[in-house]
């Protein structure tokens, strides 16, 4: 602070120095007045001058310091009152423009939450026709049909489940219900709604839990499930699912391997990336790269781990680490 306010005031600095140099240099020209007395004079006027500066640098930056300190929020308790008509300048100028932003910040809020509002509302409308189309499918008497219109049925309903809970998932924290989750119902419910994909495909499900509970939320463990299945059943043929279940030093950890195309070793460290539709996924143009970036944005309130491991041509394999039962007064802190 102290070179800004010298770079500040060098204009005046500079001018008391000039001024003390030519008095020097008047007396030393005008043989008339006496030199000695005159650079007493001088040597006074530049401490006189030296302390007033160590005297103002105080007072003149308090106010600046506490805006160099301020976070840039909304609260002004931490500025001091103003000092000097400019400082008052200032200090308005501020109050002004940031009474401005936050009225703007709060009409700008309200109209994210009635967008929010009005979506979600407008999602749980599109069910009701969602689930009606469904039961006139399930009628259809050309099963060749019916498995196309339902795996298309699938996909719709899948995009608007994601896109309902990634608006919900910035305000989980308030929804969230944390205790003991059976892992089996949630699996099953699961793996029975994917079945219009799997019995094409060719594709089963092999399911072993060793550990048969843990804890976490089970509504929102169920979504997590839900996109990591979908995307073993998407990029697999003819082959089984396996669901493994373990404990591993305290945590349980439950594990999902595919025997699909896998993951590009290159593509690997930005799966979870929002928007990040991998090398092949953005060939087909069917991928929307928001399914595993919406698992870890699920995960991480959750304080659940989540890696993934690949092979090309080999599969992949998404682990799940559950937190133990002394870290539940953390996530039940948040």
């Amino acid at each position: 602070m102290i070179r800004k306010y010298i770079k500040e005031r060098r204009s005046w600095m500079l001018l008391l120095v000039v001024l003390q140099v030519i008095i020097l240099f008047v007396a030393y020209v005008d043989v008339t007045i006496p030199f000695l007395p005159v650079l007493y004079i001088v040597v006074l006027n530049v401490l006189v001058c030296i302390t007033f500066v160590f005297v103002r640098y105080s007072k003149e930056t308090r106010f600046y310091k506490n805006m160099a300190a301020w976070d840039e929020v909304y609260d002004h308790s931490t500025f001091s009152e103003a000092a000097s008509p400019f400082e008052r300048l200032v200090q308005e100028a501020v109050n002004t423009q940031t009474e401005r932003y936050r009225k703007e910040s709060a009409q700008n809020f309200r109209l994210l939450e009635q967008e929010k509002d009005d979506l979600l509302s407008w999602i749980h409308e599109v069910k009701t026709p969602l689930t009606a189309m469904q039961l006139m499918i399930e009628r259809l008497p050309d099963e060749t049909l019916q498995s196309q219109l339902m795996y298309e049925w699938l996909r719709l309903h899948h995009l608007l489940d994601q896109q309902l809970h990634q608006k919900r998932i910035p305000f989980m924290r308030n929804d969230l219900v944390i205790g003991v989750t059976r892992l089996e119902p949630i699996l099953n419910k699961e793996i029975r709604a994917l079945k219009s994909w799997c019995i094409p495909k060719g594709i089963g499900f092999d399911v072993s839990l060793a550990v048969e509970e843990v804890l976490t939320d089970g509504k929102w463990l169920g979504f997590m499930l839900r996109q990591l299945l979908t995307n073993a059943v998407k990029y697999s043929e003819a082959s089984d699912i396996l669901i493994v279940s373990r404990e591993v030093d305290g945590h349980a950890v439950l594990a999902i391997e595919d025997q699909g195309r896998g993951i590009d070793p290159r593509d690997l460290p930005r799966i979870f990336d929002k928007g990040f539709t991998s090398t092949l996924g953005r060939q087909e143009g069917a991928a929307t790269g928001m399914g595993l970036y919406l698992t870890r944005q699920v995960a991480e309130p959750l304080l659940i781990g989540i890696q993934a491991a690949s092979m090309p041509g080999e599969g992949t394999t998404f682990t799940l680490t559950f937190p133990r039962e002394n870290d539940f007064l953390r996530i039940t802190g948040m």
